[in-house]
């Protein structure tokens, strides 16, 4: 398992001890601090705290050599933020910032007071807390996102844009497991597509493997468990599909998934469903272009 790895932030000026206990505790159950280093602050100039070893550097420079900690966290990485009362100070506001729009786990000693930024369900963990779960688990909390949220965490995830989106798509498939029937796919309609059908997919997040993405995607939106099948095609984005954005590369990957089940359960992304043969789909139903594209050449194969 790789291993977990941190950057603390904080106010150094203000709660430099409290910093350096959290060190302490998080090392003592293998955590890999990457920042700060133990160290003394040694000088404030123009409210900034200087460590060992920064007397002469320009503060920005160290501020900027700081959030390129945050770049060596990984997938398995998180930003901690020391903030007693809820205060975070000017320079952690800062690496807050960075670290949400780098999609890096962020968790906190307490809520936030002096900001206003959006923070999800369940990233509020006492040093302690927080320690006792990864030695329990050996792995963070997951993020969770509250019901009456989801249209904060929707804006908040779109910040989140690097210069290419790739997003993994599901070729649903059950297998009625007669030799007369045909293989049917799911398909989902929705307002997403001016209430055409579509694939069940979205976005690979930072860090996560394709078939990690494809299994959570299809989980999230329908509830059914899947096992990764072939790879069905890869393809930019479809020319006048209605899902252009401007200076974004976008890839599609797209798979076959086989499930067991048609107990579908969907979440709010789709709001009907539909399992049909894929010959049929593609003669009977209106389908966004980027799904027929892919089911076309589903069909063809299994024809």
């Amino acid at each position: 398992m790789d291993p977990i790895r941190c950057v603390i932030h904080g106010s150094f000026r203000k709660h430099f001890d409290a910093i350096q206990k959290v060190y302490e505790l998080f090392t003592a159950i293998g955590i890999e601090i990457i920042a700060p280093k133990q160290s003394e602050v040694v000088d404030i100039r123009g409210g900034f705290a200087l460590l060992e070893g920064e007397e002469n550097l320009d503060p920005r420079l160290i501020e900027l050599m700081y959030l390129h900690n945050i770049k060596q966290l990984g997938a398995t990485g998180f930003s901690y933020f020391v903030n007693p009362e809820g205060y975070i100070g000017k320079s952690a506001s800062y690496e807050l910032g960075i670290a949400q729009l780098s999609n890096i786990r962020c968790f906190f000693q307490e809520p936030l007071s002096d900001h206003p930024a959006y923070i999800p369900k369940n990233a509020v963990w006492s040093p302690e807390s927080l320690a006792q779960y990864v030695v329990e688990k050996g792995e963070l909390p997951k993020p969770q996102v509250k019901r009456n949220e989801r249209a904060l965490h929707r804006l908040w995830e779109d910040l989140v844009v690097p210069g290419s989106v790739v997003a993994a798509g599901a070729v649903i498939e059950y297998d009625p497991g007669h030799s007369s029937d045909k293989k049917e796919i799911l398909l989902v309609k929705t307002h997403k597509w001016g209430g055409r059908y579509s694939m069940v997919g979205g976005k690979v997040r930072r860090n996560e493997r394709l078939a990690d993405a494809l299994l959570r995607e299809v989980k999230e939106e329908t509830n059914l468990n899947g096992e990764v099948g072939q790879h069905v095609c890869t393809f930019d984005q479809i020319k006048n599909s209605g899902y252009y954005r401007a200076g974004v590369q976008h890839l599609f990957v797209d798979n076959v998934v086989r499930v067991d089940s048609k107990r579908v359960r969907l979440n709010e992304e789709a709001q009907e469903y539909l399992w049909i043969p894929a010959d049929e789909a593609l003669a009977a139903l209106d389908i966004e272009p980027n799904a027929r594209h892919t089911i076309e050449l589903y069909s063809a194969v299994r024809a």
